[in-house]
C-alpha cells in the first residue's frame, strides 16, 4: 500500500502517517519499494500479523468479560 492508500484506510493525515512510515521502515518492521512517483510499504515479519491477532482476540475476550460484568452490575443494582 502507498500512503496516500494507508491514509484513506485509516482515516490518518498523510503527514503524520508518513513519519510512522518512516520510524516503522527504520526499526525493520516494514520495508519500502519505491515505484514511480509513489511509495509502497509491506510488513517485512508475517510474525507481525499474528502478533496483531492475538492482541486483538485478547482485546476482545476482555471487551466481553467487561461487558459481562457491566450486565451483572445491572442486574444486581436493578434488584
Amino acid at each position: 500500500m502507498n500512503v496516500t492508500e494507508i491514509s484513506e484506510a485509516t482515516g490518518l493525515g498523510q503527514a503524520n502517517l508518513s513519519k510512522h512510515l518512516k520510524i516503522l521502515t527504520q526499526a525493520g518492521i516494514l520495508s519500502r519499494q519505491p515505484v514511480g512517483v509513489s511509495v509502497y510499504y509491506e510488513i517485512n515479519d508475517p510474525l507481525i500479523f499474528e502478533l496483531c491477532e492475538l492482541v486483538c482476540d485478547r482485546l476482545s475476550d476482555r471487551i466481553q468479560q467487561q461487558a459481562e460484568e457491566i450486565q451483572q452490575l445491572k442486574i444486581l443494582h436493578s434488584s
